[in-house]
């Protein structure tokens, strides 16, 4: 006869491998979700471009439209995405993948020297998707045709 050892060996090792068939599972249903997500961004005003300690620090007012919830599948666990950043939000439900804010940046945004003056620039919108079971990836979308004031203010 077998020990309780024994089965209780057997019992663990079939949960282990059924996780892990899941997880793959999972894994692959992912790879074949197609997301078009729908992202606007437009800069209403520049609310200042001073000059701190020798280095220049533009405040912007942004007006960011978004629809991500096509983004979202039953293995998403998260959106996040942090680098360098105007702006950042974490969005958890895909109830709240729909968005328009009116922000003004959240983080400094500063230069090195003395080069915004005048400056043309681009803003780019990224959605990093974490998912529950695979691996994460990342979606963007860039705005052109933004200048800095010519004259601080």
């Amino acid at each position: 006869m077998h020990t309780f050892l024994y089965r209780l060996n057997a019992v663990l090792s079939f949960a282990l491998l059924a996780l892990a068939a899941i997880c793959i599972a999972a894994s692959m249903t992912d790879m074949i979700h197609k997301s078009n997500p729908s992202v606007d961004i437009k800069v209403l005003k520049f609310d200042g471009l001073r000059e701190i300690y020798g280095n220049d620090e533009a405040r912007v007012a942004l007006n960011i439209s978004a629809d991500l919830s096509s983004i979202f599948s039953w293995n998403t666990k998260q959106n996040s995405w942090n680098q360098i950043s105007l702006w950042d939000s974490i969005i958890t439900a895909k109830e709240d993948a729909v968005f328009q804010a009116l922000e003004y940046n959240k983080y400094a945004f500063i230069d090195q020297g003395k080069n915004f003056r005048g400056l043309s620039f681009n803003l780019t919108m990224y959605w990093h998707v974490m998912p529950k079971t695979t691996m994460m990836y990342i979606g963007s979308k860039s705005f052109t045709g933004f200048k800095f004031p010519d004259n601080y203010f």
